[in-house]
């Protein structure tokens, strides 16, 4: 297409606001399906990824509370946090979320704050470093459902596994920094109050697998490359970003085999509500680079609650 958007992937903002007004899902697409995997995208990085009957969420944050991220100051890091509970339990009252693993790459509040709740209403167990666990329970998870994770798991449940690998969050500005980083212990009297004490607390990245397919997740636009080596995903899920990475989408596509799919993750502004999409200025880059760097990977563009079957 000429817009760049993949024919699998985009869905129209508008359309995607009036299915959520409505309170049903948005339509998915019409391509056959070629393996028992689906993955919709909730913005951000939050991806749902379903397997026969069972769910696995990654960075799952409905929220999107205005932090001003995507501003020229940038985001005021006195914003507080806050959990839109009433759209979380439409979702889950109606049936079209569940969660039997939730994955969490980082720390910050764009990727964390909704977990601990959707961590309450679902059961699902958590994965995720010492500090996401510790932030996690001091927002008030349950701690049995907190599964610590450092990088190298190879897990195995009923019809899915989960490779949990080292990773990299991004590294931005001239000094490539990350934002607000650092690990932290927490009591439940230290409750996280604005977005600056969510702290990055070590980065992950998840391989998931069932159903015939593969999807390998990036939280951050960096990565360790010896940690994917070896590994043949179907489907990569790619921020935009990496400018102070080396060879930042040339040299991951190489290393996993360039493969069939690269979903954009991570593009869109979160200070906006779901269903209202809008590049937040990195998707046509990154479109850019994957086609140069993969010529043969199909690039998957979707709208909120867009779906696709590898």
């Amino acid at each position: 297409m000429d817009n760049g958007f993949s024919r699998r992937g985009l869905f129209g903002a508008g359309a995607a606001a009036a299915a959520i007004l409505a309170g049903v899902p948005a339509a998915a697409h019409a391509a056959p399906k070629l393996s028992g995997m689906t993955l919709r995208w909730w913005g951000n990085n939050s991806w749902e990824i379903r397997i026969g009957s069972k769910t696995v969420l990654i960075d799952p944050w409905l929220t999107r509370f205005k932090t001003g991220t995507y501003t020229e100051a940038g985001a005021d890091p006195r914003t507080p946090l806050s959990v839109n509970r009433a759209l979380i339990d439409g979702y889950l009252d109606r049936g079209f979320l569940r969660a039997d693993h939730i994955l969490v790459t980082h720390g910050h509040y764009d990727h964390l704050t909704d977990v601990p709740y959707l961590a309450q209403r679902t059961g699902a167990t958590v994965l995720g470093t010492e500090t996401h666990l510790s932030l996690m329970a001091a927002l008030g998870a349950p701690e049995d459902q907190l599964a610590i994770a450092t990088g190298g798991e190879d897990l195995t449940f009923d019809g899915y596994a989960i490779r949990v690998l080292r990773s990299l969050h991004s590294a931005t500005g001239d000094r490539a920094q990350v934002a607000y980083p650092g690990t932290r212990q927490l009591s439940r009297r230290d409750r996280p109050r604005v977005i600056a004490d969510l702290l990055e607390g070590g980065t992950l990245a998840y391989a998931v697998t069932g159903g015939g397919a593969a999807v390998l997740d990036f939280g951050g636009s960096n990565y360790i490359e010896s940690e994917l080596a070896g590994l043949r995903p179907d489907v990569v899920l790619l921020p935009p970003g990496g400018a102070k990475v080396r060879e930042y989408v040339p040299r991951l596509l190489r290393t996993v085999g360039n493969p069939r799919y690269v979903a954009a993750t991570h593009w869109d502004d979160f200070d906006l509500p779901l269903g209202q999409v809008k590049d937040a200025g990195g998707l046509e880059a990154l479109r850019k680079a994957v086609a140069a760097a993969s010529p043969g990977s199909e690039f998957v563009v979707l709208g909120h609650l867009g779906e696709f079957t590898p």
